[in-house]
Order: structure tokens, then C-alpha cells, then sequence
């Protein structure tokens, strides 16, 4: 299974089942409380320099998962087997912070919006 790029949909091997996770505006809001974060801008930056921290990779992936339709509790995802262990969770985490952010021009191949 593979996750739609330009819908901003990224797959995560949770249990050995693929779940597409997808950072979508009410999933934003509930990592933004989440984390207490005074923006998610804040929670970018965070992603960006490399400060980011296990509570935030666990947040942002809740969020993307439950974006996704996953049912799903923080408490289960840390107990779950994620495929690649937390390197691929950190990686999912940021990818999903990435496409949710993109302009669309950012996720078209080139660069290019449209023919011609």
C-alpha cells in the first residue's frame, strides 16, 4: 500500500498492517493541544532542527493515523510494533508534517502546476 503524496497522505507499518496517516485540519488541532504547543509552526521548527522529541514523533503520528481513520489511542501506537522502529516513526512523523505544509507546486513533480 502506498500513500497519495498530494493528498498528503504518508503509510506507516503499524502491527504489520500498512495504515495511511494523513495530517488533516481537526487531527492539526488535536496534536496542537496535544503538545501544548504554542503553534504548529513551533512544532515544524521543532521537526526541522532536529529537536524534536519522542512525545512529539508519538503526537504527530496519532494525529496523521486518526487523519487516516485509525481508532487508535496514543497508549496503543507506544505499544505498537512500528515497521522500521522509531527511526521510520520519526521519518513518518516529519513526512507527514512535510505534506501537510507543501504548497501544491511543492508536490507536483518539477515543480509544474498544469499543462503548458
Amino acid at each position: 500500500m502506498t500513500g497519495n503524496p498530494w493528498a498528503g497522505e504518508v503509510v506507516l507499518r503499524l502491527d504489520g498492517r500498512d495504515q495511511v496517516a494523513k495530517l488533516t485540519l481537526g487531527a492539526l488541532a488535536e496534536m496542537e493541544a496535544a503538545l501544548a504547543a504554542g503553534s504548529l509552526i513551533e512544532v515544524v521548527e521543532r521537526f526541522e532542527a532536529g529537536r524534536f522529541t519522542a512525545r512529539d514523533v508519538i503526537a504527530v503520528l496519532v494525529a496523521g493515523l486518526r487523519g487516516g481513520g485509525w481508532q487508535g489511542s496514543a497508549a496503543e501506537l507506544a505499544c505498537a510494533e512500528i515497521g522500521g522502529g522509531p527511526v521510520e516513526g520519526a521519518r513518518v512523523a516529519a513526512r507527514l508534517l512535510a505534506r501537510a505544509f507543501a504548497l501544491p507546486e511543492e508536490a507536483s513533480c518539477g515543480g509544474s502546476t498544469g499543462p503548458g
